[in-house]
């Protein structure tokens, strides 16, 4: 199980340094002149290919900015090349991906803005589509509070993670729920991924949820995945036990859905996500499940208003 973790740790780390490598505009400097006007391009290489692209119209402040860009480029690649070396040492092989889960990881991809901000709608974020964009792009955005900023932040790098094609392919299970919290809850608690220790109330009901058990939560979810039925009620089954078992201290209900969607987009069946007009009516419906353990009403709404298939 560490070495899983491990791996794990290892191929997110990748992932984020590759994403930042790709966000830089780094490689060997080209000055081009038309019409009295200086322009920056620059030449480099990616998985072999040899490309060009453009910068922008010269100015020193630019120019320097690509030196240094090139220079952190140099650290990232070797960065890259250390994790390789690490994960061959853990023996781990990369697996090739079906063409139906990699249908399903673009779906999630280009739907991955509207997905953030409905999440975030749902923890009661004061965010608006157009700034859950800006943030997820790098840009800025004055009207939010910094916690705000950082849970959506959060949110886009658990999806990141989850939408890797090596993470992708690991199992649904107990290790992968740690490491999704962990990254829901990163700069808010230092328990984040890991199972709580203290009991906790949830807003709008008296209903409470028992002290988790490790060992009892890795059994009840491989009970979910072993059952004999269609695979998005068993992704909905997974969100539902996550949101009410209360397994870590905070950020179930975004972990829960992140974890239910690996599943799903890992036997290429599509995502799930609450729409933002709906919040109140599944909250409502949420409540009733905690308290009243009333199933049926709440997985009929999630597969009939928060599914999409590819």
């Amino acid at each position: 199980m560490e070495e899983k973790i491990e791996i794990m740790n290892l191929l997110q780390s990748k992932q984020m340094i590759e994403n930042e490598l790709q966000s830089l505009a780094y490689g060997s400097v080209e000055i081009r002149e038309n019409n009295s006007k200086r322009y920056i391009y620059v030449h480099y290489r990616e998985n072999g290919v040899a490309l060009t692209k453009y910068v922008g119209e010269y100015s020193d402040e630019l120019y320097n900015l690509v030196l240094n860009n090139s220079i952190k480029a140099k650290e990232l690649k070797r960065q890259i090349r250390e994790i390789s070396k690490k994960l061959k040492q853990l023996n781990y092989v990369e697996e090739e991906i079906s063409p139906k889960v990699e249908q399903n990881i673009d779906f999630a991809k280009r739907h991955l803005v509207d997905t953030i901000y409905k999440q975030a709608i749902l923890e009661g974020v004061a965010t608006t589509f157009a700034d859950t964009e800006s943030i997820i792009e790098g840009g800025k955005v004055n009207n939010m509070t910094s916690e705000d900023i950082l849970k959506v932040v959060n949110l886009k790098h658990a999806w990141e993670f989850i939408l890797n094609k090596n993470v992708i392919l690991s199992p649904t299970n107990f290790a992968l729920l740690c490491e999704i919290n962990k990254l829901i809850e990163e700069g808010f608690y230092y328990s984040a991924g890991k199972i709580r220790n203290v009991p906790v109330t949830i807003g709008g009901t008296k209903w409470q949820p028992s002290l988790p058990i490790e060992s009892v939560i890795k059994e009840e979810l491989e009970e979910i995945l072993k059952m004999d039925i269609d695979e998005v009620d068993k992704a909905i089954n997974l969100l539902l036990y996550v949101m009410k078992r209360q397994v870590f201290i905070d950020g179930n209900k975004r972990t829960s859905v992140i974890f239910s969607n690996h599943y799903l987009i890992s036997k290429g069946k599509g995502i799930i996500v609450i729409p933002a007009e709906l919040t109140e009516e599944f909250k409502n419906l949420l409540i009733s499940y905690y308290e009243e353990n009333n199933e049926e009403q709440i997985k009929e709404f999630l597969k009939e208003k928060c599914y999409m298939s590819i």
